[in-house]
């Protein structure tokens, strides 16, 4: 067989040259069929290993039975099922070939998009601590939006992966920062929202009630992904890639508003100006036609943030995402309407603010107001002597008109009628004498408190009058 340079020859020789497959033959030192061969072959040699037979070719038929019942059953269980002594490998890439025959294929088109209708929804959780107070790290999710047109990407750290907290997520990045102008947002909505099966999104397979109550304020579409399905909403999810190999290297952050601070500035001025190759433009010139096809955002601004609404306890502290916050103590025993965004946890009752905190985000803190405790000691001040008050009043009994009942012992009233509970039975009974005390005590009973006729103040079972 000759090799590649050979036939290369033979063929300039013979097309170029003009020389005979005899003269080329003597040239090169082969034979005449060897030249005839290379001139008639269409493209250049090539090696080629005859076929062997493989050990995985006595066991075929029942991996076939295997894969036709279980489609997705791995070579690893497959090789259990079989008895497979050998290599794994040989046995994998055989199982790779057969496997598609009884799965099936799901190809995965390239999918045009029109300007203003669709933005990509996903969570990228950096393998990074962030600082949230002294000495306490977490890792947290970033929330990322990339619009399916110009492939414009925005991004935001939140607290949590709960609902109240994506959907508060979902709307700075649409609406901006309320205070801070250095996060403008898109100020628009594209027509539909893609998310996969994200739990607190629509991890049954259909939309959240939060969900669906947020686009529908915006007056928009939700798009679930199928199961499994990552090539669905691939452009964010390349986008978080993305983030990893080109933002994260290299840096450090302070706290979530740092980091927050340091990929605004980053997407702004580094990926959002970049050329994509598919779209074969930069995404800074496909934006503005692309913003300008979203719809307005409405007038109203969505509900968003964690929602709570308790009966305040004795203790006087709400408990949200882990971490509890004060409450006016005025307001124990009332029902209280709990509001946490991004940055605040309010406190209402019937409208009026009862509590305002900064969010906390790290978990398993107290969060306290002074105001609160010093109404709450106030307001334990106050019960106390209350209570010591009514205890006072219920210790002195009166007569209806108001007059104070004196409190007598039993043994005086039986002294009075003459009674001895321990009598002797060997020895005569001899009554105690009345002392001056009982007696005026029977002429007051006689007389009676209001001058009516006589009567008798009976004890009570703890030995005062009633």
């Amino acid at each position: 067989m000759i090799t590649v340079e050979d036939w290369a020859e033979i063929r300039r020789l013979y097309r170029s040259e003009g020389l005979s497959k005899a003269a080329i033959a003597r040239r090169l030192g082969i034979s005449r069929n060897t030249v005839a061969k290379a001139l008639a072959s269409d493209g250049p040699p090539r090696y080629e290993r005859p076929a062997k037979g493989s050990l995985v070719d006595a066991v075929e038929p029942r991996v076939r039975l295997l894969l036709a019942e279980y489609p997705t059953m791995p070579a690893t269980v497959i090789a259990e099922r079989i008895g497979w002594e050998h290599s794994l490998t040989i046995l994998k890439d055989r199982v790779r070939d057969l496997r598609p025959l009884y799965q099936g294929i799901d190809p995965a088109d390239r999918v045009e998009y029109t300007p203003g209708e669709v933005a990509q929804c996903d969570l990228w959780f950096p393998p990074v601590p962030i600082p949230v107070s002294k000495g306490v790290e977490r890792i947290l999710p970033v929330l990322a939006m990339t619009s399916g047109y110009s492939r414009h990407t925005s991004a935001v750290m939140i607290p949590s992966r709960q609902g109240g907290d994506i959907l508060a997520g979902m709307w700075r990045l649409l609406a901006g920062h309320p205070t801070d102008p250095t996060w403008p947002g898109w100020g628009r909505c594209p027509r539909a929202l893609v998310w996969d099966r994200e739990s607190a999104i629509g991890g049954k397979g259909k939309p959240t009630p939060a969900a669906a109550a947020f686009v529908g304020t915006l007056g928009v579409r939700l798009m679930l992904a199928p199961a499994r399905d990552p090539e669905f909403k691939g452009l964010v999810e390349r986008r978080n890639g993305f983030f990893e190999t080109s933002f994260l290297p290299g840096r450090v952050f302070t706290s979530p508003a740092d980091f927050n601070t340091q990929i605004s500035e980053w997407l702004t001025t580094k990926a959002n100006t970049r050329f994509v190759r598919s779209i074969g433009t930069t995404i800074t010139d496909r934006w503005p036609i692309d913003r300008a096809a979203m719809i307005t955002l409405p007038p109203v601004a969505p509900q968003v943030g964690l929602r709570a609404r308790v009966r305040l306890a004795r203790d006087y502290y709400v408990r949200i995402d882990a971490n509890d916050y004060s409450v006016d103590p005025s307001m124990i025993g009332r029902f209280v309407d709990v509001v946490a965004g991004p940055d605040r946890v309010t406190v209402t009752h019937e409208g009026t603010v009862v509590a305002d905190h900064p969010r906390y985000w790290g978990s398993a803190a107290t969060i306290t107001d002074p105001n609160h405790q010093a109404t709450a000691k106030r307001l334990r001040a106050d019960y106390q002597a209350t209570r010591a008050a009514t205890a006072r009043r219920h210790q002195l009994r009166t007569h209806a008109d108001g007059h104070a009942v004196a409190l007598r012992a039993l043994p005086d009233y039986d002294a009075l009628f003459g009674i001895d509970f321990h009598t002797n039975p060997t020895a005569p009974h001899t009554p105690e004498p009345v002392t001056d005390s009982v007696r005026e005590h029977e002429a007051e009973a006689a007389d009676g408190p209001d001058g009516s006729a006589p009567g008798i103040i009976r004890p009570t079972s703890q030995g005062a009058t009633s």
